[in-house]
């Protein structure tokens, strides 16, 4: 074998020409592709980053950008917005709407109306959550849409999964999409759930085969989405695992989920069709839940639902973190797993320190990732310095995504605040403007600083330990 590969490559070494045919090849290559790149018009450092990087690397650097470069989704980008008006037409009246700027932000960029809610309860950390949604799910008389990035076989992915094939026994419709990358739940899980007439997706399974199509491996569905008869809606940020469950794991993430009872659950509904006729390439599901609409149930909580992903150009979640930030006239509390801002949301965040808000930022004191810890903190000098105050949580994992502003402004959803949430990933957020959510929220905030020490301006700045790793980790920013 060995004196084959020899034989051939002396044989292609002594090909005539060889060298001028491979730069001409090169150059072809080079051409083609940062043609391609330098068309989709993204931002000129990005651009010029990839465009070095695969002039360096002859080749594998397609397979490169084919995996990991900035994508769009524009032919389903098109299609999905097609159903979104389909099923609108079908669910929703004008509302009335709120006529703040914020609201109207919020429409433009996701083509949602503002809606209400009639009641909305703030779970914190996971036993809670599964509780709360092992009850709904036995009460279920129609449906139950399950969206989830990750979903463990586990003993709490288990007795979920359990409640599901119930339900689909007594006939009841449960639909489960998992991303195909987060959740390592083996097919097989969920056989039973299929036998009891369930149905399951996965979102973006890896098409490595086929060179010429995107894998659409750096695209994941980071939602988490749960809803039932197109009442009662679940959102936030708890996966479906153990490690998210204190009762059995003292080390669980410290986490915030989301009960919403009334007509914002018919939008978080929209959001779970979508993503069901994208993966599945079947649009059965909106006859079906067209005959069977329930009731509206406008409540007093103004609602609205926001979600982003590559399939838009408009950043809906990072505009609207961005725009409520910019509104601020007294505070802008920040509560966030993964820090890491890019321009437009630094320069929001130094302008309110700057300008005198009471603008604080908690984070997790050591998150799941070295890397995303040490480019957030890399961003701490610059923030202190603008008179923003920061906060580490330990010793747990502090997963909670959340934005107070002043007194009666509360996002919560899905949504880190960093890039990959906010461009490339699959989103979902609340955006609450009342202030009983507010405070229930400040409260909460509160309650966390207790167990997160502030963090000093005189930390430590040693070249090798801090300052080099951080500026390093930096460096990776646009891919965490």
């Amino acid at each position: 074998m060995i004196e084959w590969l020899r034989d051939a490559w002396h044989a292609f070494i002594s090909i005539p020409h060889l060298g001028m045919y491979v730069t001409v090849v090169w150059v072809i290559y080079l051409v083609g592709l940062c043609s391609w790149i330098v068309l989709q018009k993204r931002e000129p450092a990005a651009t010029l980053g990839w465009l070095l990087s695969l002039a360096a690397l002859p080749y594998v650097g397609f397979i490169i950008y084919q995996v990991f470069g900035p994508q769009k989704i524009t032919r389903h980008r098109l299609r999905r917005g097609r159903n979104r008006l389909t099923l609108q037409e079908r669910r929703l009246d004008e509302e009335s709407g709120e006529s703040a700027e914020l609201a109207r932000l919020g429409q433009r960029t996701t083509g949602l109306p503002p809606s209400s809610a009639r009641d909305v309860r703030l779970l914190i950390d996971g036993a809670a959550t599964y509780a709360a949604l092992l009850e709904d799910i036995r009460n279920a008389r129609e449906h139950i849409h399950l969206e989830y990035y990750i979903y463990l076989p586990d003993r709490t992915g288990t007795a979920i999964r359990d409640a599901l094939v119930e339900r689909a026994r007594a006939g009841v419709k449960v639909r489960v999409l998992l991303d195909a990358v987060g959740s390592k739940a083996n097919p097989r899980f969920f056989e039973a759930l299929i036998r009891a007439g369930g149905e399951f997706c996965w979102f973006h399974p890896a098409r490595f085969g086929r060179i010429w199509t995107r894998t659409w491996v750096n695209m994941r569905t980071h939602r988490k989405i749960v809803v039932i008869d197109g009442r009662i809606a679940y959102t936030g940020g708890i996966n479906i695992t153990d490690e998210e469950n204190e009762a059995l794991r003292a080390d669980a993430y410290r986490d915030l989920h989301l009960r919403i009872d009334g007509d914002a659950a018919h939008l978080l509904q929209l959001v779970f069709v979508e993503d069901w006729m994208y993966a599945t390439q079947s649009r059965d599901i909106v006859a079906e839940l067209a005959r069977n609409l329930p009731d509206r149930r406008p409540g007093p909580i103004p609602a609205q639902v926001l979600p982003s992903g590559p399939d838009s150009s408009w950043e809906a979640i990072h505009r609207l973190h961005v725009g409520a930030i910019h509104a601020a006239v007294r505070r802008v509390w920040l509560v966030t797993p993964y820090f890491v801002p890019g321009e437009a949301a630094l320069m929001a965040l130094t302008s309110a320190a700057l300008g005198g808000l009471d603008v604080r930022l908690l984070v997790p004191q050591c998150s799941d990732s070295r890397l995303v810890t040490l480019a957030a903190r890399s961003y701490y000098d610059e923030l202190m310095a603008a008179g923003v105050k920061i906060y580490e949580y330990g010793p747990r994992m502090l997963h909670t995504k959340a934005l107070l502003v002043d007194d009666d402004v509360a996002m919560i959803g899905t949504a880190n605040f960093d890039n990959r949430s906010f461009r490339l990933n699959f989103e979902v957020s609340m955006l609450f403007h009342d202030a009983g959510i507010a405070a229930q929220l400040a409260r909460l905030i509160e309650g966390e600083f207790a167990h997160a020490p502030r963090v000093r301006q005189d930390r430590s700045q040693s070249l090798f330990s801090v300052r080099l790793p951080e500026a390093v980790a930096r460096l990776f920013s646009p891919l965490l």
